[in-house]
């Protein structure tokens, strides 16, 4: 097993389902933490977060008041109500179902904090990416044009059963001005039974499944070749990410986080040039 996968509750902490931060050998600049019903504290500290309901609703408590975030029944609901929480905030989460919360190191450097946005479901933006059996919907309610922050990247994205994300396999671990940003990738695993098969499966054992890879690029070696099943997380601190593959029989969910040390807040990245001709086929439609 890669230092860069670990399985479901291979990184619960303090009460958390998962947490990655700093404490892990190689890792810098993002953060996550996924927690179950209950309540959660967030310390003040030097980072900005973001608070996503995955299942229920959850109720942040923080130092102008509370708000109420309203999620779905599960991840392949629809987006949900997110919250961002600047530099030197701290929250107490009262969470009815499981909640993420985001988090990147800020520092002077990266200018002011900023103040407290809440993005509702509705304002949400939901695009179709790729084509063909490589489609896939990406709900950008973190990512700029949404969210005002100072180093997050925040997005989900659902890959419909026996369909491709993550195509063409690319990399964002060199900084190359306006082309490739330096970004730690975290993606966190979950998985359902298709929508509309729930009658086949039915009384059946299921287990849900999909695969994710990440390769060596200039900037590293990593050799993640996966299958993934709910509550799993991959990193990627360097290399050509990609493909994560859905199952004939099961969609396809995962939470991205990004951030890294360049100036700015930016996604671009530089496809694998084998696989790069794949956007070509994908005519009208976005990639």
């Amino acid at each position: 097993m890669s230092d860069w996968f670990r399985r479901t509750g291979e990184l619960a902490r303090d009460g958390w389902e998962v947490v990655v931060d700093d404490s892990l050998p190689g890792w810098a600049h993002t953060g996550l933490r996924i927690g179950g019903a209950g309540e959660h504290e967030l310390p003040a500290g030097p980072l900005e977060r973001m608070i996503l309901p995955l299942e229920g609703d959850v109720t942040v408590v923080h130092d102008d008041g509370e708000t109420v975030l309203h999620g779905r029944d599960s991840v392949f609901d629809g987006p949900a109500d997110a919250m961002y929480l600047g530099v030197g905030r701290s929250a107490m989460l009262r969470v009815e179902g499981r909640v993420a919360v985001a988090e990147a190191p800020v520092t002077a450097a990266d200018g002011d904090p900023l103040p407290i946005q809440v993005i509702r479901a509705d304002e949400v933006p939901v695009e179709a990416r790729g084509g063909g059996a490589a489609s896939r919907t990406v709900r950008n309610f973190g990512l700029p044009g949404a969210l005002h922050a100072q180093k997050l990247l925040v997005c989900e994205v659902v890959t419909p059963a026996g369909n491709w994300s993550g195509v063409p396999p690319h990399k964002h671990d060199k900084a190359i001005a306006d082309a490739e940003t330096r970004l730690e990738e975290i993606y966190w695993f979950d998985l359902a039974v298709a929508r509309g098969l729930e009658g086949a499966a039915a009384g059946a054992t299921v287990d849900p499944v999909g695969v994710f890879a990440a390769y060596d690029s200039p900037a590293g070696a990593i050799d993640v070749v996966e299958l993934v099943r709910p509550g799993d997380v991959a990193l990627v601190p360097h290399g050509y990410h990609g493909p994560a593959g859905a199952m004939p029989g099961y969609d396809l969910y995962y939470l991205n986080v990004m951030a890294g040390p360049d100036a700015g807040r930016a996604w671009r990245i530089t496809d694998d040039p084998a696989h790069a001709w794949i956007r070509t086929t994908w005519t009208g439609t976005p990639s």
